[in-house]
């Protein structure tokens, strides 16, 4: 079985990359690719590092030969710096992926293709609940190119040319300090500063309602996916957990064993991106066997210890 992982060196790249690497049965070639490895991806023993540019042809010829049984497309650039630098957001969070699913598709028909989408497609919604039912309004460009290719790999694998699925991802928890392009980053600074005892000003209120999974859970939900039928739904939600900026801070203290230094802020533009989040049901996703994080204290203790 051969294996590409795109974003390879990324936050989540590099934790699905450790997990295939360690316990992936029937791998016979791992490919992982960035624009560059500097993280622990490059000390993965056994994996073939190709790092390149994936809107450039030339790269992706060469990247493709002779093709994989399963590609897992994580390679992205933030949504608030695609929404700042327009022309090269389009290349690599539409034109790249896009391109992708066809060399995909034409260098073995039925391959399996994995695709990290984003809460993002849904924009700003006024649903009580939320489901993969639920219709879509990005209010990014960033979101708008998650859903147009979630579209391409539907349209795929209804014409039986490759066994796609896109999973909604949330916010991932706790990214590293320096990946400070996504709008959410807020979310995974939290982490990081209570646990080094440092006070942390929240750009949003305490109320705040967020989705929250840790990259532990979202490994697994990719791991899952790929195995799943072809027949499966083609577009998932992973089951996410909705909670206050407050409970998690409760939540990080009891998993710390000290109190936080919280300030709060009222950003109300971060408040309606990430923290006005209604309620999820990921009731298909589980019935596929994605469970997600069971529950605040665990997605700490993970996102703390970074898993």
């Amino acid at each position: 079985m051969r294996v590409l992982v795109t974003g390879a060196d990324g936050f989540l790249g590099s934790g699905l990359a450790r997990r295939l690497a360690n316990t992936a049965a029937g791998l016979s070639r791992l490919t992982l690719t960035d624009r560059r490895f500097v993280g622990k991806s490059a000390q993965i023993a056994g994996a073939d590092l190709m790092p390149g540019d994936l809107t450039q042809s030339d790269f992706l010829d060469t990247l493709f030969e002779p093709g994989f049984d399963i590609v897992y497309h994580l390679a992205s650039m933030p949504g608030s710096q695609a929404e700042a630098e327009q022309a090269r957001g389009h290349k690599i969070n539409l034109v790249a992926p896009l391109d992708l699913a066809w060399r995909t598709a034409a260098s073995r028909r039925g391959a399996r293709f994995v695709f990290a989408s984003s809460i993002a497609v849904y924009g700003d919604v006024a649903a009580e609940v939320i489901s993969e039912a639920t219709p879509t309004s990005p209010g990014l460009s960033y979101g708008a190119h998650k859903l147009m290719t979630e579209i391409l790999l539907t349209d795929l694998a209804r014409r039986g040319e490759l066994s796609a699925i896109s999973l909604r991802f949330p916010g991932l928890v706790a990214r590293p300090p320096a990946e400070s392009g996504h709008g959410s980053a807020f979310m995974s600074q939290i982490f990081h500063n209570i646990s080094a005892g440092e006070n942390f000003s929240s750009p949003v209120p305490a109320l705040a309602r967020c989705w929250w999974m840790s990259r532990a859970a979202a490994v697994e939900a990719l791991l899952q996916a790929s195995h799943l039928q072809s027949d499966a739904p083609t577009v998932l939600l992973p089951p996410a957990l909705c909670a206050s900026m407050a409970e998690m801070v409760q939540a990080i203290e009891a998993v710390e064993g000290r109190p936080a230094s919280i300030q709060w802020g009222d950003d109300t533009r971060l408040t309606r991106l990430f923290g006005a989040m209604p309620d999820i049901d990921a009731s298909l996703a589980r019935s596929l066997g994605i469970a997600g994080d069971a529950d605040l204290q665990s997605l700490a203790r993970a996102a703390i210890s970074g898993d």
